[in-house]
């Protein structure tokens, strides 16, 4: 019987890669600010709640946008727009959708930007009601490398890779004897913001299911 997990902690991002970056935004974006900041105003984002990013590579400098009652956050810059969002589950994705939706539509509203693709992530920090986390962890350890010692280990860490595909799963840092499970995807620029969500909601499935777990 799967092991029943809570979710004290989770998060949602997603990269919009631009084909091409666009320059004339270090220069002007004024009108891009105006529009994004207007589709936000449904959620009460304030003046304050702008911030000019001048730090970093210039590819991370660009605006962002927090929306704090949501735990939410929209930037753009010469290269790409992020959107991060706390606190996620099922329950809000609609929500998370509209939010997203609403400011990558004023941007390329304002801006000639073509969009190359989405890059996602979900990151999710599970604590098992009953077990150990390492008891559900220590499946994934190579037989040849469960080897190497005769006294269990006491920590995993296992990182995944395919063509448009990323999972991670560790021991978590941030609670108590927790699980770090993040799942990453990218999607080409023509597919739906449901379809996205449909095919994360089944990856994170296929995760759950391999460490036979299951969401409270």
């Amino acid at each position: 019987m799967p092991e029943i997990v809570t979710t004290p902690l989770s998060f949602f991002e997603a990269e919009i890669e631009f084909d091409e970056p666009n320059l004339k935004i270090w220069l002007d974006r004024i009108d891009i600010v105006e529009a994004v900041y207007a589709s936000l105003r449904a959620w009460n984002i304030k003046v304050d709640d702008i911030e000019v990013v001048t730090t970093g590579k210039p590819s991370e400098q660009g605006v962002k946008f927090k929306i704090p009652e949501k735990r939410s956050s929209f930037f753009f810059g010469a290269a790409a727009c992020r959107f991060t969002r706390d606190s996620t589950n099922w329950e809000t994705a609609q929500e998370t959708i509209e939010i997203l939706d609403a400011a990558l539509k004023a941007f390329k509203a304002k801006s000639p930007t073509k969009i190359r693709a989405f890059k996602t992530a979900v990151a999710l920090h599970v604590q098992p009601k009953t077990k150990p986390f390492i008891e559900i962890m220590r499946p994934l350890i190579p037989a040849g490398m469960a080897a190497l010692e005769s006294e269990p280990s006491r920590s995993v860490a296992v990182v995944v890779k395919w063509k448009g595909r990323r999972v991670t799963i560790d021991g978590s840092a941030q609670i108590a004897n927790g699980i770090f499970i993040r799942y990453e995807r990218e999607f080409d620029s023509g597919t739906s913001y449901e379809d996205m969500a449909r095919q994360l909601y089944a990856d994170e499935a296929q995760v759950f299911a391999m460490l036979d777990i299951r969401e409270e």
